[in-house]
């Protein structure tokens, strides 16, 4: 593939399921993520990122002379659409595709493509079995996996914050459990804190005073929670209301902009995981610059993973000079590409060498990087 170069604000995004006006004989990308609902902030990003990246690459003269054409589906991190959406987009005839963008979805979704021979890459499915199991071969993702953050932020809270009591909550999905789980083995092997409860919550519920009468009466100094931002949101909201001082560490999935806005001044002092700060790279800043110029707006979470997952992606096929699974796969574990998170390759079990996470503190209403 030609050197991907920024275009300025005059990028026409398509915007419909499929790039109108290509050739029969395209290259197909399929592009899966919570587009509505509540997880939608996490999706969006990702997708006008592969809109962004593919626009660019059209007008440069495509992917081994051909026009890449984009299949959007809209699963809303729900497993059970999720697998509805992959099974569409395999009947579209896709080469490669660029999602899921929740751990549960993902894995829902992963038999599928590995069935139909399709690689696909995550931004953002951080769950540690996706690539450790072995069980899907076919799998990428271009962000660290949970026992790294869940270690990190582990680590940081120990050497730096009075951590003597902790509770941890999650909200029972693969994710979020994954991510408590590893925290208290964390914990466990470090030492020093004592684990006062373990529970998961009940996704979507209204109130969880309850649950935060019970981290109170442990007299716990921090809770660890791993989930999404609209439960994070409203566990801070009603420690504050409550008065409980604790701590309030969390994951990637916390990381992002509808987790200020929604919890406000509860949200100040929090901790959580997140992609460490890019900002310095050339191709970081335009990929940025490109998406404040169409937009208007900042890009949200998982926006430079999303890019960087759909150039990884369309630099294999131009490289392996053919759509063949096992050439394009082979392409992606040999051949390094420059992204907005940086030069990579993948490993053998589908990892992004060189990625990885920073912890961040909510400091006057912003996520400022700690470490």
């Amino acid at each position: 593939m030609k050197k991907i170069s920024m275009l300025c604000a005059t990028l026409l995004l398509a915007f419909s399921v499929a790039v109108p006006g290509v050739a029969a004989d395209t290259i197909k990308l399929g592009v899966a993520g919570p587009h509505s609902g509540d997880l939608a902030p996490y999706g969006i990003p990702a997708m006008r990122a592969a809109q962004l990246v593919v626009n660019q690459v059209n007008e440069q003269g495509g992917v081994l002379g051909r026009q890449v054409e984009l299949f959007i589906q809209d699963e809303q991190c729900n497993p059970n659409v999720a697998t509805n959406a992959a099974t569409r987009l395999v009947s579209d005839g896709v080469h490669v595709v660029m999602g899921h963008i929740c751990s549960g979805a993902t894995r829902a979704a992963l038999g599928i493509y590995r069935e139909a021979g399709i690689p696909v890459m995550s931004p953002s499915a951080t769950n540690p079995p996706l690539t450790q199991s072995g069980e899907y071969p076919n799998f990428f993702r271009t962000i660290a996996s949970d026992d790294m953050q869940s270690k990190l932020a582990v680590d940081y809270a120990l050497a730096n914050l009075d951590v003597k009591k902790v509770a941890i909550l999650h909200d029972r999905g693969d994710y979020g459990r994954g991510f408590a789980d590893f925290a208290r083995q964390a914990l466990e092997e470090a030492g020093g804190a004592e684990i006062v409860l373990f529970e998961g919550i009940t996704p979507g519920a209204m109130d969880y005073s309850s649950i935060i009468q019970r981290v109170r009466r442990t007299g716990a100094d921090t809770l660890i929670y791993g989930g999404y931002h609209p439960e994070a949101s409203k566990l801070v909201t009603q420690m504050q209301r409550r008065r409980v001082n604790a701590t309030f560490i969390s994951d990637d999935g916390v990381k992002d902009d509808s987790f200020l806005n929604v919890a406000g001044s509860a949200a100040e002092g929090a901790y959580a995981t997140g992609p460490r700060d890019l900002s310095h790279l050339p191709l970081n800043q335009a990929a940025v610059q490109a998406y404040r110029s169409t937009y208007g707006a900042e890009p949200g979470a998982f926006f430079q993973e999303g890019y960087a997952a759909t150039l990884a992606l369309l630099n294999a096929i131009e490289k392996a000079g053919t759509t063949d699974y096992d050439a394009v796969v082979n392409s992606l574990r040999t051949e390094y590409v420059d992204t907005p998170v940086g030069r990579i390759k993948f490993d053998d079990k589908g990892d992004a060498e060189g990625v990885g996470f920073s912890v961040f503190k909510v400091v006057d209403g912003v996520f400022v990087e700690m470490n």
